[in-house]
């Protein structure tokens, strides 16, 4: 492990970060809190300036470094983008800002704030932001607009990426960073003008636009999404359903190749659950005013699927069913390759074939069966990839949950919360439901939280092989 080659990168990472918060800066200059943006932007600056100085130019990123680059680089942002909310002195606590900065950057979309309208607007925009930098993701960025980085950019993008595999668009990896950067900005810039065209404020658009493609679920309003018309929801329905999409599918899309999108194994699945969950959840909570209704379940379903984690209703009123069969939904999350969260529906289809192939395997136990994705056999290595995945989501949230219980909180608020928190969905049930937020949970709660959310959008083993101590040892094998 070079820790100097990795700090090298990571002190880029923190320069653009500071640059990232100009807009709001400006933004600030307006409301009175010039001095404050100012010095976020400067420390900011200055500790990437100097981390960049002091280490090498010329990197070689392998495959231990490159996962080293990724963990500390989110903490090192995540770190960096609370100091807006300290400063400004609109968060109550250094917990509550951590908080809310690693909920902007991982998507999640959990704030602790309960009145969104009483926030500045350089704040509500900044929040935007780190949704927009997190979504795609933040070393995918670096990959695509930092020459230093290499060849080593193809380490870093596979250990960011979530899914079952990174696609690859081109053979060069920054060329597919740089692709797929342009397909999420494209498409973030169309929403942002449907948004204008259907009535929307400049400001609230660029905000929403970013927000939903990011699957992220931070608003300018305390109402979400429901605070505008039924012609910006079905929008937004739409929207979210492309942010939860494999982006390398949207490439081809733009690019005249349209049969991929219903060629896609994980594509089909991911489309045909959610509009089973919609039809579900519209039948159960009844025909009566059926437009209305059919309008929120479709909204708040598919917020939840594509873990964008905006809101139109308060589901946690919903009856029982549906809120099982949001957890659920929660759990899944959405494509591979795509900006959303959660378990990811290629892995779901996995485990799913698997647990049927052991089943049958009890009626023929000479047969072999093979695991498929669509036409495509997953090898061993994957499918014990996948279940090992399994396993650690599974015992992750089961701590996460046991953790936020022990601070004093019911069970449904426990649990819900460290699943909302792993898979990027913000909202949950119990205390932390639509209709609430989470700035009544105590500091530990929100520490807490803030690391379930960095393990659940880094997929575990980026952040947890930090503690391993092998990871830094120079003299080790696995490059």
């Amino acid at each position: 492990m070079n820790v100097r080659e990795v700090l090298h990168i990571v002190g880029a990472l923190l320069i653009w970060t500071a640059l990232a918060m100009v807009p709001p800066t400006v933004l600030g200059f307006f409301e009175g809190l010039a001095v404050h943006w100012a010095l976020a932007v400067s420390v900011t600056a200055a500790v990437g300036c100097v981390i960049w100085y002091l280490t090498p130019r010329e990197i070689s990123i392998k495959r231990r470094e490159g996962i080293a680059v990724v963990g500390l680089g989110w903490l090192a942002v995540v770190t960096m983008g609370s100091l807006p909310f300290v400063l400004s002195g609109v968060a109550p606590t250094v917990a509550s800002a951590l908080f809310e900065s690693a909920s902007g950057f991982t998507t999640t979309g959990a704030t602790v704030f309960a009145v969104i309208e009483d926030l500045p607007r350089s704040i509500l925009l900044w929040r935007s932001i780190t949704h927009w930098m997190g979504g795609m993701g933040i070393i995918v960025l670096g990959v695509a607009i930092l020459p230093l980085i290499g060849i080593g950019g193809a380490q870093l993008f596979r250990a960011e990426v979530p899914g079952i595999a990174a696609d690859r668009l081109k053979p060069r990896v920054a060329t597919t960073a740089r692709l797929l950067w342009g397909v999420y900005a494209l498409l973030t810039m169309m929403l942002a003008v449907i948004y204008l065209v259907l009535g929307m404020s400049l400001f609230d658009a660029v905000n929403h636009a970013m927000s939903a493609m990011a699957t992220g679920g931070f608003s300018t309003r305390t109402a979400s999404v429901g605070a505008f018309g039924p012609a910006i929801q079905w929008v937004t329905v739409v929207f979210m359903l492309a942010a939860g999409t494999n982006f390398t599918l949207h490439y081809q899309a733009l690019t005249g190749r349209w049969l991929p999108w219903f060629r896609d194994s994980e594509f089909r699945w991911y489309a045909g659950v959610t509009l089973a969950a919609v039809v579900a959840v519209f039948l159960f909570l009844g025909f009566a005013g059926s437009g209305w209704i059919f309008r929120r379940a479709a909204f708040n379903v598919v917020a939840i699927t594509t873990t964008t984690g905006f809101a139109t209703a308060d589901f946690g009123a919903w009856p029982a069913f549906c809120q099982v069969l949001l957890l659920g939904l929660m759990f899944v999350g959405a494509m591979g390759g795509s900006t959303g969260g959660g378990f990811k529906t290629a892995r779901a289809v996995v485990v799913l074939k698997h647990a049927v192939s052991e089943v049958q395997k009890v009626l023929h136990p000479s047969a072999v069966f093979v695991t498929k994705l669509g036409s495509a056999p997953i090898r061993s290595e994957i499918l014990a990839n996948v279940l090992a995945f399994l396993a650690l989501y599974v015992a992750t949230h089961g701590i996460g949950s046991l953790l936020i219980a022990a601070l004093g909180y019911d069970l449904l608020t426990s649990i819900s919360a460290a699943l909302a928190a792993m898979s990027s969905i913000g909202p949950g049930l119990g205390d932390v439901g639509p209709a609430s937020h989470y700035g009544d949970l105590n500091p530990a709660a929100h520490v807490i939280l803030s690391g379930l959310m960095l393990l659940g959008r880094l997929e575990f083993y980026t952040l947890l092989v930090l503690v391993i101590p092998g990871t830094w040892d120079r003299r080790g094998s696995g490059r």
